[in-house]
């Protein structure tokens, strides 16, 4: 059991477990018809480390076409509250894509400055093609335009956390989205 300390620091709840279910599952419906009427099968469906591994354990089970998950890695934000305009691609992640048909599993887009360098990535590589979901956009913070094909919700310029995202390695773990 938690300590009433414990729940005085959990953050406030923003989108409840219940809509991110709802919206996850129209998601998965939505990626799934599109994929299949564009011929985009089979997908490869590349999560982005950390923040985006809940949510794309929830939505790949609503993806009724063949998938492989993949894992890259992108940093830009530390421990800071705010991105630190600094996109660090790791390329010893980096899957092979040259002609496949990739999704990308984004937790976040905000100033799209990770996203925009991992396009970049990407179409170097040779993709097939490249979609982009993502669960939360902050249109308020963005800097740079990035083609966003699947938004779960888009946000205020709130510093969230829950459903994967952190801060500071901290609340990965709610299973909602809080305002920290």
């Amino acid at each position: 059991m938690s300590s009433a300390g414990d729940r005085a620091e959990l953050p406030p709840v923003l989108i409840s477990a219940e809509q991110l279910a709802e919206r996850v599952a129209a998601l998965g419906r939505q990626i799934t018809a599109d994929a299949t009427a564009e011929g985009r099968a089979p997908l490869l469906v590349l999560v982005v480390l950390k923040g985006a591994v809940l949510f794309a354990a929830d939505l790949v089970r609503h993806l009724r076409l063949p998938v492989e998950l993949e894992f890259v890695r992108l940093a830009s934000y530390g421990a800071a509250t705010v991105s630190s305009g600094s996109v660090v691609l790791h390329p010893e992640s980096m899957p092979s894509v040259a002609e496949r048909h990739v999704l990308v599993v984004e937790d976040i887009v905000d100033t799209g400055l990770s996203m925009q360098r991992l396009l970049a990535e990407l179409s170097a590589r040779g993709a097939s093609s490249v979609r982009v979901c993502t669960l939360l956009h902050k249109p308020a913070r963005t800097r740079v335009q990035v083609p966003l094909d699947y938004v779960g919700f888009s946000i205020e310029d709130r510093f969230v956390v829950g459903y994967g995202l952190d801060h500071a390695e901290r609340h990965r773990n709610l299973p909602w989205v809080g305002v920290l």
